[in-house]
């Protein structure tokens, strides 16, 4: 089963309510939210990080930039760098590359969650579902309470 079909099954079985929209192809959160008319600031953008600690899911609205240097201090490692391609396709089976969830911390997949305040604190959020075609939207309260998520600031308007 990929995992947009996973998603929505998880979805459902915790009688979520949300919203499945199909678009063209994109393959950035700008022309995402350009495709699906969503504000570009609830998009939420998925970025794998890795530390001495292993690999995490760093989550931040797509008008804004992670701030790997906040993270680190935040989460008290030494290192920390942004996750290959080769290594996304080992974390994230029957995923489209660039196209996570951030359905970590045991939901969909088994690592970390880091979520930026701006995410949590909107009333709904979009994700990619699995492929560069699909965008789900769910209230940012049943986000926080499916994936329970660490709610960290590391995201940064971009200069």
């Amino acid at each position: 089963m990929n995992t947009l079909n996973r998603l929505v099954a998880y979805l459902e079985s915790r009688r979520i309510p949300f919203r499945l929209d199909h678009h063209p192809v994109t393959f950035t959160a700008k022309e995402t939210a350009k495709a699906d008319h969503i504000p570009l600031h609830t998009m939420a953008k998925v970025l794998v990080v890795h530390s001495e600690f292993g690999y995490a899911a760093a989550v931040v609205p797509s008008d804004m930039v992670l701030d790997l240097r906040e993270l680190r201090e935040a989460l008290g490692t030494r290192t920390l760098r942004l996750a290959e391609e080769e290594e996304l396709i080992g974390l994230f089976p029957d995923t489209e590359l660039g196209a996570m969830p951030p359905f970590g911390n045991g939901t969909l997949f088994e690592v970390p969650v880091y979520v930026d305040p701006e995410v949590t604190g909107q009333e709904f959020i979009a994700f990619n579902a699995g492929t560069h075609t699909d965008l789900i939207r769910v209230r940012a309260e049943d986000f926080r309470r499916l994936v329970r998520p660490q709610v960290i600031e590391m995201g940064r308007v971009p200069v």
